[in-house]
C-alpha cells in the first residue's frame, strides 16, 4: 500500500505549486515592461549577455521558453519567470515540511500530519502573495529562480543531516549543494552571501566535519564546476553574438563584467538615518505584514528550541546580506530601491519561518485543548481557515497593485516611438527604461529594421558600437571610444545630419544641454535635422498613428517608470496642443488636450488654464479618445 501511495504525487505539493502559478498567470504582464525587461528579452533572444554581471544561467533558463508556440516572445519569457516563482513557492513548501518533520502536538497523529501539511502550504502561499515575489513573477526577473535554487540547497542540507543522524552520512550532498551554489551565481551573485550560513549549518550539525579536508576540497571543486556557467559569457562574446553587453571576449573584460566594475559608487558619508533606510531594504512588515513579523518571531523562537542549525544559517544569511549590501556597498538614498530585489532568497527563508511560527501558534492552541485526540473532520475544516487567513489577506491587499495582465504601456511606448520615425532614421536614446522596450521591438520582433537605435551612455563602449554596423563609418570619423558619451553623440549627430534623419527621445531632449537650435518635437520624439522630417507642427495627425487608449491604467497600477511614460505622452500632447494653438489651429489643439487629460486626469486644471489662455474650445463630450 505504501508503494501505491507513493506512486501518486503529493496533492499538497501540487497545490503549493499550482495555486501560485495560476495566480501568476492571471496577473502576468502580456508583453515587455520597463526597467530591465526589454534588455533581458533581447539578450535571451540572441543568447548574448545582459548588464553586469551578465546573468548567464537566467538567460539559458529563459531561452527554451522562446520556442513555445503561444503568445509573443515577451509573453513566453514572462511565463518562464512565473514558473520559476511558482517553483520557489514549491521549494518553500518542501522546506517547511522538512523542518516540521517529526513534530507532534498530541496523540492524534493524523490531525498533526494534516496541520503540518497545512502549515507548509500556508508558507508557500504567504510567499506567493508577498509583494516582492509577486512583482517579480509577472515579468522577467532572475531572483525567483535564485530563490528556488536556494530552497533546493537547504533541502539538500537537511537531507544530508537526516542521513547523518541515521548513521549513513554521505558527503555527496555537500557536493550537490556546492555545485548548485556555483550554478546559481549565473542567476545572481548574491548567492555567495548564503554560503556562510550554509557552512555554519554543516558545522553545527557535525562539528567534526571541520577536519574533513578532502571533502571540503571536493566541494570547492564542485562549486567551481557549477560556476563554469559563467564561461557562457566569453564564449558567446567570442562567437560574435548580438547584445553581448560588456564584450567579455577577453579575460580583463570578463572580470570587469562579472565584478560589476561598470557601476562604480562615489564615496559618500553615511549617517544613522541613511543606515536605517539601507537596512530597511529588507522589509518583513512590507512583505508579510506586522502579523507576519510577529509569526516570524514565534518561528525564530521555535527554531531556537528544535532547529538551531537552520536558525543560525538564516540569521547568518541576514547578517551577510546586510554587511555586504548595506555595509560594504553603502548605496545612496536614491539607489536603495535597487537593492530591495537582492533580498528575495531571504524572503523565501523568512516565509518558512513565518510558517513555522504559524504552526507553533496552532500547536499551542491544540495542546491547551482538553481532548485534542477527539478532533474530527469539523476541526479539519476549521484549521485551513486559521492557516490560510494571512495569505488570503495578502491576496486581497496586493492583488490590485500586482495585477499586470493589462499592462501594455512599455510595449506601446516603444511602438508609438518606432512606428512614427521617418524612414532610415537614427533615434538616440538616453535612459535604460526608455531604450530597452525599443530594443525588444526592434531586435526581437524585428520592427522598423530601417532605423538605428544608438544609446548615448553606451557610445563610449566598443561592444555597443559594434551593434551599430550601419553607423560604423560615422563613428570612425568621430572621437574614439575613450571620449565622453555626449561628445561622441554630438559628433555622430553632426556627421549624420546631412544624410539621415536624426532624432532623440524625450529623455535625451531633457537630459542634455542644447546650444543654438533646439530639437523639434515630433510626437513623443524630437528631430535634430529637417529634410523629409515631418513635425507635429506641420502634421498634427501624427498623433492618430499612436496607440493612446491602452495608456490609461484602469485595472493595473503603474510603477515609477510607467508613470514617467504616461507623463511623456501627456506632456508631449500638451506641448503639441500649445504649439498648434499658437498657430491658430485651436480645434486640433482641443483634440490633443482631451487626449492629454485622459492620460493624466490630475492635470485637468492646468490643461483648462492652457485652453483658456489660447481660446481653445472645450470638449463636447466626456468620452475618452
Amino acid at each position: 500500500m505504501k508503494l501505491l501511495r507513493d506512486a501518486y504525487p503529493d496533492p499538497w505539493a501540487l497545490a503549493a505549486f499550482l495555486l501560485p502559478f495560476a495566480l501568476y498567470l492571471a496577473t502576468l504582464a502580456p508583453s515587455v515592461t520597463f526597467y530591465d525587461s526589454g534588455e533581458f528579452m533581447t539578450a535571451t533572444w540572441y543568447l548574448g549577455s545582459a548588464h553586469s554581471p551578465g546573468y548567464p544561467l537566467f538567460l539559458l533558463y529563459l531561452k527554451p521558453f522562446t520556442w513555445l508556440p503561444l503568445g509573443s516572445i515577451a509573453f513566453r519569457i514572462n511565463l518562464a519567470t512565473a514558473l520559476s516563482a511558482a517553483l520557489a513557492c514549491l521549494g518553500c513548501y518542501h522546506l517547511t515540511l522538512a523542518l516540521l518533520k517529526g513534530r507532534s502536538f498530541g496523540a492524534n497523529e493524523a490531525f498533526t500530519a494534516f496541520a503540518i501539511r497545512m502549515a507548509a502550504l500556508a508558507g508557500a502561499l504567504i510567499l506567493a502573495t508577498s509583494p516582492r515575489l509577486w512583482l517579480q513573477s509577472n515579468h522577467d526577473k532572475p531572483y525567483p529562480l535564485l530563490a528556488f535554487i536556494t530552497a533546493v540547497m537547504f533541502l539538500l542540507l537537511l537531507k544530508w543531516r537526516e542521513r547523518l543522524r541515521a548513521g549513513s552520512e554521505q558527503p555527496a550532498w555537500w557536493y550537490a549543494v556546492a555545485f548548485l551554489a556555483g550554478l546559481a551565481s549565473g542567476a545572481h551573485q548574491t548567492v555567495v552571501l548564503l554560503l556562510p550560513g550554509m557552512l555554519l549549518f554543516v558545522l553545527m550539525s557535525a562539528p567534526a566535519a571541520v577536519r574533513r579536508v578532502r571533502e571540503w576540497l571536493l566541494a570547492a571543486a564542485c562549486l567551481l564546476a557549477g560556476g563554469a556557467v559563467q564561461l557562457y559569457l566569453p564564449l558567446r562574446a567570442a562567437a560574435g553574438a548580438l547584445q553581448s553587453w560588456g564584450d567579455t571576449s577577453s579575460l580583463s573584460r570578463f572580470l570587469w563584467h562579472i565584478l560589476r566594475k561598470g557601476y562604480p559608487e562615489e564615496p559618500h558619508n553615511r549617517d544613522l538615518a541613511l543606515l536605517v533606510k539601507q537596512l530597511g531594504a529588507f522589509d518583513i512588515p512590507h512583505e508579510f505584514g506586522w502579523v507576519g513579523l510577529g509569526l516570524l518571531g514565534i518561528g525564530i523562537w521555535s527554531c531556537r528550541r528544535v532547529e538551531r542549525a537552520f536558525l543560525a544559517a538564516f540569521l547568518a544569511a541576514v547578517a551577510c546580506f546586510w554587511l555586504v549590501i548595506a555595509g560594504h556597498f553603502n548605496p545612496r538614498l536614491e539607489s536603495i530601491f535597487l537593492t530591495e530585489e537582492f533580498y528575495t532568497p531571504l524572503y523565501l527563508l523568512s516565509a518558512v519561518m513565518v510558517a513555522l511560527g504559524l504552526f507553533e501558534f496552532v500547536a499551542c492552541g491544540v495542546q491547551r485543548a482538553a481532548t485534542p485526540q477527539s478532533y474530527d473532520y469539523r476541526h479539519r475544516l476549521l484549521l485551513p481557515f486559521v492557516f490560510l487567513l494571512l495569505p488570503l489577506f495578502q491576496l486581497g491587499l496586493n492583488f490590485s497593485s500586482q495585477d499586470q495582465h493589462d499592462n501594455y504601456l512599455a510595449h506601446d511606448y516603444a511602438l508609438n516611438t518606432l512606428r512614427t520615425l521617418p524612414e532610415n532614421g537614427v533615434l538616440f536614446t538616453w535612459g535604460d527604461s526608455g531604450a530597452f522596450p525599443l530594443w525588444y521591438l526592434h531586435g526581437v520582433e524585428r520592427m522598423r529594421q530601417d532605423v538605428d537605435l544608438p544609446h548615448i551612455p553606451h557610445l563610449t563602449f566598443s561592444w555597443h558600437r559594434r551593434e551599430l554596423p550601419r553607423l560604423k563609418p560615422y563613428l570612425d570619423a568621430g572621437p574614439t571610444t575613450g571620449a565622453p558619451a555626449e561628445t561622441v553623440f554630438r559628433s555622430l549627430a553632426v556627421n549624420l545630419a546631412n544624410e539621415r534623419p536624426v532624432l532623440v527621445d524625450f529623455s535625451s531632449r531633457y537630459s542634455l544641454e542644447w546650444a543654438g537650435t533646439q530639437p523639434v518635437q515630433q510626437g513623443i520624439v524630437f528631430g535634430l535635422t529637417t529634410g523629409d522630417l515631418v513635425t507635429a507642427l506641420e502634421e498634427p495627425q501624427i498623433w492618430d498613428h499612436y496607440i493612446l487608449h491602452r495608456l490609461i491604467p484602469e485595472r493595473w497600477q503603474p510603477d515609477e517608470d510607467s508613470r514617467k511614460a504616461l507623463i511623456i505622452h501627456a506632456y508631449c500632447l500638451m506641448q503639441s496642443a500649445e504649439d498648434l494653438a499658437r498657430r491658430g489651429h485651436v480645434r486640433e489643439a482641443s483634440r490633443l488636450l482631451e487626449r492629454s487629460e485622459a492620460i493624466m486626469p490630475a492635470w485637468q486644471e492646468n490643461l483648462r488654464q492652457l485652453a483658456a489662455r489660447y481660446g481653445i474650445p472645450a470638449k463636447k463630450t466626456e468620452e475618452k479618445p
